[in-house]
């Protein structure tokens, strides 16, 4: 039961949740009782009745409606409220029940699912007037507000960390790109308001009017040299977002990460990165991790637990012997590398400084399918020229029913009956097994072996799936790319084979892709009007002898290529987010306005999120639902009660937005009702309110049931 994090996290977001539907169910009860209207019931959860309370009764395991059906000879509801007062008991019970899903009100005259459950008593819910019934059913989402702005005050004196709006990647194109926003520029204001985290930058182009620019005031620069800069960006419709956005995405810090999921995975992330390798940074001078420290003597990364207690909070000092101030430094340095090592230290648990000569990676072309597979993730692969790097095993964890069966490192040469697998193929070919197994031909050690490899019933290996760089193999070649016709690739002419191998270009011989990348780029610096590249490969037949090619190069090609550049082989998704720390100084009054802003922000972002799901850019399994919720609820309270604090105050804004949509059975269906009775001067027929309601629990127990199932299938893999 890893995934409840603790036992004590998992108790106080728990009682955190039945907080939160108290406080909803408190706010018709208190409603209720100003309206005059009598209540019979308030209930915490659904379901049997653990505890309840009565006045006169007292505390009582189960119900007290036993005691009052002895005593009275009927349910309390049905008890004449003056024989009720005579005995002294009062008329509304107060139970805990078992489901802590929900909670509920029961009034006079009102039941959800029968509307035609009224009652001609003058304290009952259908004789009150529409105004006051109004102020009954939306009192509950005004104390999920007003209790999400309170939360909001409690973490913001003592202070929460936001991602920083500090832009870390500008998406090539975009109206970022074009209006000259920078990685590393501060976003200081946005149409004079104030960007105090990234979500600011994310919400004010979201909202803005279709054509519309934003003036953006960005410092550029640190320090002495920080300049004031005001761009104009119009945010166009994204379609991969589902919303209006400008194209550009948070910056990290240089602090590695220290989020415990994706430890194993940073492992071999920093052992590719050079890490270990204590020869290339030989010439610069950087020793990687020492032998016998924090790695065997033969220089193997260090195990499971030794790596956590060491690289967790991991922070990058300087690159090239400057400070580094974001990820950005390390991004920019490795753009003008041409692709040589970068000298960079680091300060890492329990040894201290440490130079390293961290590896740096090209980026490489997006490949764009001209026939998209259907239902596939992705619409493009990695690539150059047209050619795209074999499958790579990155890493089987031992949970995994590939475990023992496929082994780190492994390369893919052929998937089912498709040799030389792109990701999309590879990805797709196992969907198609879920639930059996498919044959796989892997590389393994300089061997090619056969394996058979479980597919999960969600059509998964449970494995981490990389490219493979370092092996000049190559995948299944696009002859075209592009928007339906496509455009033909360089390569499209050649022919290739799936699994040619890379032997030459302009006559230097070709270890991986990255030499490739390399001559390439140099070819086309000493002559940019180049129009052939000649390529030599190998074909994948018995006895073959190399072939050369002629690489053709339009003029489109060559400016691709020149735009490409380097990367650092540690790549920002392995470090923290750059963040600010928000907080009141301890001032109260500055407290609740930060509250107040950020619940109006927080509902803003919640009507984005449905519009979202609505368009369909956010699909259905990335919801969460109770057992999703609790899972980050204990995951958020590692940080720290603050953090809880604030995450409980984000649900309850989003119970109370959720609360008031035009739902059948939700506050916002009663208060349709409620306007339909207010202009035509009756409620709709009990028949139509029943059949709605109806509708209502099927959606909303079609929701329950399909988040509860991704939630489950999230936690067990």
């Amino acid at each position: 039961m890893e995934w409840l994090g603790t036992g004590t996290n998992f108790v106080m977001v728990v009682i955190g949740f039945g907080v939160l539907i108290a406080v909803h169910e408190f706010g018709h009860f208190i409603a209720a009782k100003w309206a005059g209207v009598r209540v019979d019931s308030f209930a915490v959860g659904m379901g049997p009745v653990v505890i309840a309370f009565r006045r006169g009764i007292g505390l009582r395991l189960g119900s007290t409606e036993g005691e009052i059906r002895r005593r009275f000879g009927s349910d309390a509801i049905a008890v004449e409220p003056k024989r009720l007062q005579d005995a002294g008991i009062d008329e509304t019970e107060y139970s805990l029940r078992l489901l802590p899903l929900g909670g509920f009100v029961r009034m006079l005259g009102q039941d959800d699912l029968n509307a035609s459950a009224t009652s001609s008593d003058p304290r009952s819910y259908t004789k009150a007037p529409i105004w006051k019934r109004m102020v009954i059913v939306s009192a509950g989402v005004v104390c999920n507000i007003l209790l999400a702005i309170v939360m909001f005050m409690i973490a913001f004196l003592v202070g929460v960390r936001f991602d920083a709006p500090v832009i870390g990647s500008v998406v090539p194109g975009s109206p970022a790109a074009e209006a000259g926003l920078l990685p590393g520029d501060r976003i200081v204001t946005i149409d004079g308001h104030p960007a105090t985290t990234f979500s600011d930058v994310q919400i004010a182009a979201a909202m803005a009017r279709a054509g519309s620019a934003l003036s953006i005031v960005v410092e550029r620069g640190s320090g002495a040299d920080a300049r004031l800069q005001t761009l104009a960006v119009t945010p166009e419709q994204s379609a991969s977002a589902g919303m209006l956005a400008i194209g550009v995405a948070p910056a990290s810090s240089t602090q590695l990460t220290d989020d415990p999921e994706a430890l194993p995975f940073l492992r071999g992330a920093m052992e590719r990165a050079g890490f270990w390798d204590h020869t290339a940074g030989e010439a610069s001078g950087a020793v990687g991790v020492p032998p016998g420290v924090l790695a065997s003597t033969d220089g193997a990364p260090p195990d499971a637990t030794k790596f956590a207690a060491a690289f967790t909070g991991a922070q990058l000092l300087e690159v090239g012997g400057k400070p580094a101030t974001t990820f950005e430094s390390l991004a920019a340095a490795a753009q003008g590398s041409g692709g040589r090592p970068l000298l960079t230290r680091w300060d890492i648990g329990g040894v201290g400084e440490v130079d390293i000569a961290l590896r740096t990676a090209p980026t490489w072309q997006a490949l764009q399918y001209t026939e998209k597979p259907v239902n596939a993730p992705l619409d493009y692969e990695l690539g150059f020229l047209g050619m795209t790097p074999l499958v790579r095993i990155g890493r089987v964890p031992e949970e995994s029913g590939c475990f023992g069966v496929l082994r780190d490192g492994d390369v893919v040469l052929r998937i089912a009956d498709i040799d030389g697998p792109r990701q999309l193929d590879f990805r797709s070919s196992i969907a198609q097994h879920a639930g059996g197994t498919v044959g796989l031909r892997v590389i393994r050690a300089g061997e090619t072996i056969d394996v058979e490899a479980r597919v999960s019933r969600e059509g998964r290996l449970g494995v981490e799936i990389a490219s493979a760089w370092d092996v000049p193999l190559i995948a299944r070649p696009f002859e075209t790319v592009g928007a339906p016709p496509g455009e033909p690739t360089p390569i499209g002419a050649c022919q290739l084979m799936p699994l040619s191998r890379l032997d030459s270009l302009q006559g230097v011989q070709l270890a991986n892709w990255q030499d490739l990348f390399r001559i390439a780029k140099a070819a086309l610096d000493a002559q940019p009007d180049m129009a052939i590249l000649q390529l030599v490969c190998i074909p994948p037949t018995p006895d073959a002898r190399p072939e050369p090619c002629a690489v053709s190069l339009a003029a489109k090609d060559r400016s691709t290529i020149a735009a490409l550049s380097w990367r650092s082989a540690l790549g920002p998704e392995w470090f923290r987010p750059a963040e600010v720390t928000l907080n009141a100084g301890g001032s109260p009054l500055r407290a609740i306005t930060m509250g107040f802003h950020e619940t109006h922000k927080l509902v803003l972002t919640t009507y984005l999120t449905l519009d979202r799901l609505f368009r369909g850019s956010v699909a259905v399994s990335q919801l969460r639902g109770p057992v999703g919720i609790v899972h980050i609820g204990t995951r958020i309270a590692d940080r720290g009660f603050t953090y809880l604090v604030f995450f409980m105050a984000m649900i309850s804004v989003n119970l109370a937005v959720i609360n008031f949509l035009p739902i059948p059975i939700a506050d916002g269906g009663l208060m349709v009702f409620l306007l339909y009775e207010r202009l035509r001067g009756k409620p709709p027929s009990p028949a139509f309110q029943n059949g709605a309601m109806v509708a209502g629990l099927i959606i909303v127990g079609t929701l329950f049931a399909v988040t509860f199932y991704y939630d489950v299938m999230r936690l067990i893999g």
